[in-house]
């Protein structure tokens, strides 16, 4: 067995466990393999061990890959923007990729949903949150979730899914812990209006367990999956 394929194997068994121990379905979390600097061969890899979602971070580098492995595949598999969204790249995204996980402006949405292509199902859409107000993040203030929410709901292209968060890096388990359990509240309380929300995007390689425990839905792994990056 490769490593990929290892490492898969021993990812399915944790989140096993944790979804086990939280008392949730075994399907209730989708793995998202972050392949960002991965090549098109370990993509291929992953896919070949039952990977369907892959998150890309930088638009020029993920537009080779999909080209590539859309001419190579019989089933391509799902593609997951998980990067900072410029206003000048949301075309390409629209055209591109299934979902976009890190959505905090209207701005950027309305873009999306002019130009998402009419034969194209809609565009799946996580609001990214900076719930630790960092001044260096990316995301929405915590507080102004709901309205943002409530427009992105309204635009005829886009399905709003969700939120998604990346945890200060500093931050201690207890920390997470009290992140990701604000982050499901939050979802919660949205879906009194937005009753079909169905996805926290929140865990990564360090954390993933912990964020299954507190309801996560999508977990985004890279050196978890792939091993170190060499750069």
């Amino acid at each position: 067995m490769n490593n990929i394929a290892f490492n898969i194997e021993e990812i399915r068994d944790r989140v096993s466990t944790s979804l086990k121990a939280s008392n949730r379905p075994g399907d209730a979390v989708t793995l998202l393999a972050v392949s960002k600097t991965r090549s098109v061969a370990d993509i291929n890899e992953a896919m070949a061990a039952g990977i369907e979602d892959f998150g890309e971070n930088y638009l020029q580098e993920a537009c080779a890959k999909i080209k590539e492995i859309s001419f190579s595949s019989s089933k391509p598999p799902r593609w997951h923007f998980i990067g900072l969204v410029q206003a000048n790249k949301t075309r390409t995204l629209s055209e591109l990729f299934h979902w976009v996980h890190t959505v905090d402006r209207l701005k950027i949405a309305q873009r999306l949903s002019n130009q998402r292509p009419e034969q194209l199902p809609p565009l799946n859409i996580c609001i990214q949150v900076n719930i630790d107000n960092e001044a260096t993040k990316a995301g929405v203030n915590l507080k102004d979730v709901p309205a943002l929410a409530a427009e992105i709901h309204q635009l005829p292209r886009l399905k709003l899914r969700g939120l998604m968060i990346i945890p200060q890096k500093e931050a201690d388990k207890a920390q997470r812990k009290k992140t990701f359990r604000t982050l499901a509240k939050t979802l919660n309380r949205l879906k009194a209006s937005i009753p079909d929300l169905d996805t926290l995007s929140m865990g990564m390689s360090a954390d993933y367990p912990l964020a299954i425990q507190e309801g996560a839905t999508c977990i985004r792994l890279g050196t978890a999956l792939f091993g170190p990056r060499s750069d």
